[in-house]
């Protein structure tokens, strides 16, 4: 080859196509070496990403530059491809360890021009190779545009994932390619259960659709105390057979959703627009990520989403993330598991039959293979720390309680295993069937009062066989970030037809007024005064009033005490759902559509109404 670039003498000269595989090599050397760090300690790890970062940057911008020149010495269109899909990954890993959604959007647009402009195109059919790095891009292109909530990207890169693997089974025909149908499939059934009714409006924080602070502006006596925010968050979900794309369950992505800003659509799609029209351009360009946001809204909550991590690993992530919390800072704990044998197991070989197939495809940055794997134990809810009776692997959907209604044994998390964390300020939401046994937490935390949401032991009698596991996911988690359609899904109704504009309006405006009665109270516990001005957490509370409210009233519910959640401590008795000003939400909410016979109107009420 003869271009050349000069060194500092006359001896360093070397080729130009030396350097740019130089650069690349070490470029490799460096991603390897974070590749598999971990989405918490994100403070120890912030140096290793921004030297990485800085190597791609400078390599990407090198073969921008020498271009023509590269690819006359033999460079392809795919090993530009891989280097744009490694920076889109680092983008996202980023993401993930401080949900800044910069970083997200960063990585869509690395990705979108790897599809646009088929850099993986060219010598797909004939090397099998490059087919699997296709194939791997579509599947990390799919979480980054769910996660993103880019739809219509979704539904059209699932049509070309089917088509990319139908078209490789005939050319590699000693190739079966059963893993990839495995992860189409996956994604699949996850967009079957997260519907267009599920997210007919944003389950972000939008500061058109949700409650303001007004409330709290204009309240009669100003909130005393402290004030603290939802700085981090923990977010582990597992149940038998549940719905998930690769490691992120339904649930765990609808509470990631819900505690994320929603950009304002202006500026949303004028800045999908502009770069559209751009192109994409390497980080070279754009070296400051939070450019592309939205400079008008907070920064998110960092969140560590949990995917079946054993005990020991989930403890090891809470004691890390309460180590980081901030003075002012809050860390929400969500876990979403079955407190019943028979519901999950702790084998790793008995969680499903692709135990390990999807989630290698996403987390496995450099392999081109889809190897069989286990994934670990996952937290299993439980009551009581007396028991060394062992988790039996899973053989079917039948539950097997212990004696006392909960199920015991070592793989599980205690109500006592979250006590020594209490030192920092947490809010806990346990969403399972011994989600009561957690009030055991309140009075036993070790300097501050811990807030706690509990899901009913008992969801109602819905039309699923399963009464705690809505097809569309937990009953109790969609209350918490869909609550309208949770509403809709308890009395029986969904589609695009549903009519949810008057709904909306009459849950803020109650929601307004729970929130008002909250910040005038003289008896509201000092954990709910110190959180109430977090958006995300004082949303979060509304939610569960109107939750309390709906599965109280719910007329086929027998037992209303057990199909209840509860908070501890306990809220003002102004805002039971006894008392007629929450009671009339719901009713008010059954006759917009129209189901008012499953929420009988008590005879003192009908006067009024």
């Amino acid at each position: 080859m003869s271009q050349q670039i000069s060194g500092n003498s006359s001896s360093n000269i070397l080729p130009l196509s030396e350097v740019y595989w130089s650069l690349v090599n070490k470029a490799d050397k460096k991603f390897s070496k974070i590749r598999d760090l971990p989405f918490y300690e994100r403070s120890r790890y912030e140096t290793y990403f921004y030297k990485v970062f800085k190597v791609y940057t400078e390599l990407w911008k090198f073969q921008q530059e020498n271009r023509q020149k590269l690819v006359e010495a033999g460079l392809k269109r795919w090993e530009i491809g891989e280097i744009a899909s490694r920076i889109a990954q680092l983008y996202y890993g980023h993401y993930m360890r401080t949900s800044d959604a910069g970083y997200l959007s960063e990585s869509y647009i690395f990705y979108e021009a790897i599809l646009t402009r088929e850099y993986f195109r060219e010598g797909l059919f004939q090397d099998l190779n490059i087919a699997n790095k296709q194939l791997r891009f579509f599947a990390r292109f799919l979480m980054v545009c769910l996660v993103l909530g880019r739809r219509e990207m979704v539904h059209q890169l699932v049509d070309q994932f089917k088509r990319l693997i139908d078209d490789c089974r005939r050319t590699f025909q000693e190739t079966d390619f059963k893993e990839w149908k495995l992860v189409v499939q996956e994604i699949a059934r996850f967009l079957k259960a997260d519907t267009a009714f599920m997210n007919v409006r944003p389950l972000r924080y939008s500061l058109v659709l949700d409650p303001n602070l007004d409330f709290l502006q204009h309240a009669g006596t100003p909130l005393a105390g402290r004030s603290l925010r939802l700085t981090d968050a923990i977010l582990s979900s597992y149940h038998y057979n549940e719905v998930k794309y690769s490691e992120l369950t339904l649930d765990a992505f609808r509470m990631l959703q819900c505690l994320e800003w929603e950009p304002s659509g202006s500026f949303y799609q004028s800045t999908g627009a502009k770069m559209a029209q751009c192109g994409y351009t390497g980080p070279a360009a754009r070296a400051h990520p939070q450019n592309i946001t939205d400079p008008t809204l907070p920064p998110n909550p960092r969140k560590a989403v949990l995917y079946r991590p054993s005990v020991t690993n989930f403890l090891a992530v809470l004691a890390t993330t309460c180590e980081e919390l901030p003075s002012h800072g809050v860390l929400l704990i969500y876990l979403s598991a079955s407190g019943k044998v028979g519901r999950t197991s702790s084998s790793p070989l008995g969680v499903g039959i692709a135990s390990g197939m999807e989630e290698n495809i996403i987390r496995n940055f450099e392999s081109h293979t889809i190897n069989q794997g286990g994934a670990p134990s996952p937290p299993i809810v439980s009551a009581d720390d007396g028991s060394n009776q062992s988790l039996r692997e899973n053989n079917g959907d039948s539950s097997v309680s212990s004696p006392c209604g909960l199920f015991l044994g070592p793989s599980c998390v205690y109500p006592s295993d979250l006590v020594p964390f209490t030192r920092r300020p947490l809010f806990i939401v346990i969403d399972s069937e011994s989600s009561a046994s957690f009030k055991s937490i309140s009075g036993a935390e070790k300097g501050e009062p811990a807030a706690l949401l509990l899901s009913p032991t008992y969801a109602p009698p819905l039309t699923s066989a399963d009464m705690s596991r809505h097809p569309s996911g937990s009953l109790f988690t969609i209350f918490l970030t869909a609550p309208i359609q949770a509403f809709c899904l308890v009395i029986g109704i969904s589609g695009p037809d549903v009519e949810m504009d008057k709904a909306e309006k009459l849950l803020s405006l109650s929601m307004n007024e729970w929130g008002s009665t909250l910040a005038t109270s003289d008896t509201l516990h000092p954990v709910w005064v110190q959180i109430l001005k977090d958006p995300f957490l004082r949303r979060l509370l509304l939610r569960f009033l109107f939750c309390r409210a709906v599965l109280m009233l719910y007329a086929p519910n027998a037992d209303k005490t057990q199909n209840q959640p509860e908070c501890s401590p306990a809220l003002p008795d102004s805002l039971l759902p006894t008392e007629p000003a929450i009671q009339s939400t719901v009713f008010q909410m059954a006759s917009i559509f129209g189901a008012s016979s499953k929420f009988p109107l008590p005879k003192e009420m009908t006067k009024s109404l």
